[in-house]
């Protein structure tokens, strides 16, 4: 089975880009609580071996809950930099889940560049590409990369959206590990007040389980849930072919 490597990374790092960051992110599938981006940046010089190092750093929904938090306390020691961004349940309600998931990105990505004191200068993203990504070098007009490579820049800022690409950077794995234990704590504390253990989230994270939707019927959403589509994937789930004909 591979596994994430550098290779994406050391490709840019041999084109001149010092600061690459992985991005990733969390939570867009869930009927309750924010979404939430990760950023993470590893230093050009110092390149980690998957078979040297002490842990596994893969996709995060491969490894126990266990591994990651491993995974997490490794990543934060040896990395450049990282940081986190969250797009509220408020976003979320107000804007829709695509805008709320960009703004998660933007911030994880700020806060990286806040800490480095600089700006990182290429992202690797998952799948797809963050539209507006401020605090990001730009290409040049007439820079050797815009005319060889004009994809990889949005919005005037340079990107690599990569299929899968938790499953094959090692910078995408290490975010999505940030995210995933950031958010899955902060699910965990919400769940422990009394008021919203009947929905499950210590275990679920406020994914739509079987027993969060049955929960859900029984007393209704919160201000935590996603309202509307909670709505309507429950309308839809609930509504047999022989109610639907009446």
């Amino acid at each position: 089975m591979n596994k994430p490597s550098f290779r994406f990374e050391k490709k840019l790092w041999k084109g001149g880009y010092r600061l690459v960051a992985g991005v990733d992110e969390v939570g867009r599938g869930c009927f309750a609580g924010p979404v939430v981006a990760a950023a993470c940046v590893f230093k050009s010089h110092v390149q980690y071996s998957i078979f040297d190092i002490p842990i596994k750093i893969n996709d995060s929904k491969k490894l126990t809950a266990l591994q990651r938090e491993k995974a997490a306390r490794w990543i934060k020691k040896n990395s450049h930099a990282w940081g986190v961004g969250v797009g509220s349940v408020a976003e979320i309600n107000k804007l829709g889940m695509s805008k709320a998931t960009n703004s998660a990105f933007r911030r994880a990505v700020s806060q990286v560049n806040q800490k480095i004191n600089t700006r990182v200068d290429y992202l690797l993203v998952d799948a797809f590409y963050i539209p507006y990504v401020r605090g990001l070098r730009v290409g040049k007009k007439n820079g050797l990369n815009q005319r060889r490579n004009p994809k990889t820049l949005i919005n005037g800022s340079r990107q690599l959206a990569i299929i899968n690409g938790d499953e094959k950077s090692f910078s995408i794995a290490a975010a999505s590990i940030i995210a995933k234990v950031y958010r899955d704590k902060l699910m965990e504390k919400i769940g422990f007040l009394s008021k919203y253990k009947k929905y499950g989230w210590i275990e679920n994270k406020g994914y739509g389980t079987k027993k969060h939707q049955e929960a859900i019927k029984k007393y209704g959403v919160t201000h935590y849930h996603r309202k509307r589509f909670v709505e309507t994937f429950l309308n839809n789930s609930f509504s047999s072919p022989s109610q639907s004909k009446t």
